[in-house]
């Protein structure tokens, strides 16, 4: 069986993490610490926040800005669920528009048409580690048009004095837009590190600052760290030093904070996370020198003049495809011992957002684009017959259900 997408542990994993266990220290401390460090200077940052989750990161941006009931927050319909549970979770409404035809990502036009005085934010997300279009969207939420709708209803957002734009940048670590990384390229971004990531801390976040214009990026560093750990000023690390038992506590928080056992298996992947792009983008070239070559293979984009993917997911689709033959050449390719996976079923058509009202209907794209989608296998150790393995039973699986049906 070719699995979808392990997660490179090998002996320099282990050794990491066994040398944590044998500190004595395993929940936040100095191996945290360092692998924030090593993050912000790989993403060309000066302030991050290890977090539990990239979900903790997109709720602890939401927290700091005050969204609240009665607000309103843009998300594309086509991503995963976290993207908008965090909005729920605030009692703010999430506003769904549609993505773009030529890839997954959010319909800039669409945005426009849906920013109203309730707009406080919007959670892009780089859909498969491929960046939007952020100039784009900059130029959009500074227009003097938007500018005008734009109703701050805290002394943070008066501060900001536009509309946010958090990226939702799950995928996007290692990307690249314009000369700059992921993580530079919103006002805050939240990636994951979770067991299927590129960069893995088994579970795992980050948040990254980028508003030093408006903001102190040492004292956001600090607030979010007493967000993580319930409003507490001191973390048991600190805590634990002669003398310095006495903390207090300033908010009701949450309980988010990434431990040094997690941060143990980060240090490793991220000392050598050149290598794994570098393994993934040959992934990548060889299944779409492969698939090129037919015609109903509509290949994925993840390099542009402007854009560099972290090439995170190959997301193939099926041209002229309906969503049951989809289905029916992933049962195919199942058979043959090779695992794939879909990425997404698009908002509006989960049981809990249908039920509030959504309707995939209304985001045709966001369908059109998930219906004939199939995303192959990447991981790092991936070798070249089994890569080989996975193009000759996508052509041949595809193909055969294709020609059972004309």
């Amino acid at each position: 069986m070719i699995p979808f997408s392990p997660p490179r542990i090998d002996e320099k994993t282990i050794a990491s993490v066994t040398d944590a266990l044998r500190s004595g220290w395993i929940t936040t401390g100095p191996k945290t610490r360092e692998f924030e460090n090593k993050i912000a200077d790989f993403v060309g940052g000066d302030a991050v926040v290890a977090l539990s989750s990239a979900t903790a990161g997109m709720q602890l941006i939401l927290h700091w800005l005050g969204i609240k009931e009665g607000d309103e927050v843009i998300i594309p319909a086509y991503t995963y669920c976290a993207t908008a549970n965090v909005v729920k979770h605030t009692g703010a409404t999430p506003i769904m528009v549609d993505v773009n035809s030529s890839d997954f990502n959010i319909n800039i036009e669409k945005i426009k048409e849906a920013i109203t005085s309730k707009t406080k934010a919007i959670i892009p997300v780089d859909i498969g580690g491929l960046p939007i279009d952020y100039d784009e969207l900059f130029k959009t939420v500074n227009s003097l048009e938007i500018l005008s709708l734009f109703s701050p209803n805290n002394t943070v957002q008066k501060k900001m004095g536009r509309i946010t734009i958090l990226s939702d940048s799950a995928h996007s670590i290692g990307a690249i837009y314009k000369s700059k990384k992921a993580g530079m390229l919103a006002d805050m971004s939240s990636f994951s590190f979770h067991a299927v990531k590129n960069l893995t801390t088994a579970e795992g976040g980050a948040v990254v600052f980028n508003v030093a214009d408006k903001f102190n990026h040492q004292e956001l560093q600090k607030q979010f760290k007493t967000s993580s750990l319930h409003g507490q000023t001191k973390d048991a690390f600190s805590k634990m030093q002669v003398g310095a038992w006495r903390y207090d506590v300033v908010e009701a928080g949450f309980k988010c904070n990434m431990t040094d056992l997690q941060a143990a298996i980060g240090l490793v992947e991220i000392e050598r996370y050149e290598e794994t792009l570098a393994k993934r983008k040959e992934i990548f070239d060889y299944y779409s020198s492969r698939l090129n070559e037919y015609s109903w293979a509509n290949t994925p984009v993840y390099e542009t003049k402007d854009k560099t993917s972290s090439y995170h997911l190959y997301l193939l689709r099926i041209i002229d495809c309906s969503e049951e033959q989809r289905n029916k050449i992933i049962e195919e390719i199942s058979k043959k011992e090779v695992a794939v996976n879909v990425h997404y079923l698009p908002l509006p058509m989960l049981t809990f957002y249908k039920e509030l009202g959504y309707d995939i209907q209304n985001y045709p794209t966001a369908f059109n684009n998930y219906k004939n989608e199939i995303s192959l296998p990447v991981w790092f150790d991936l070798t070249s017959e089994q890569m080989k393995t996975v193009i000759d039973t996508v052509i041949e699986s595809v193909e055969s259900v294709l020609k059972e049906n004309n």
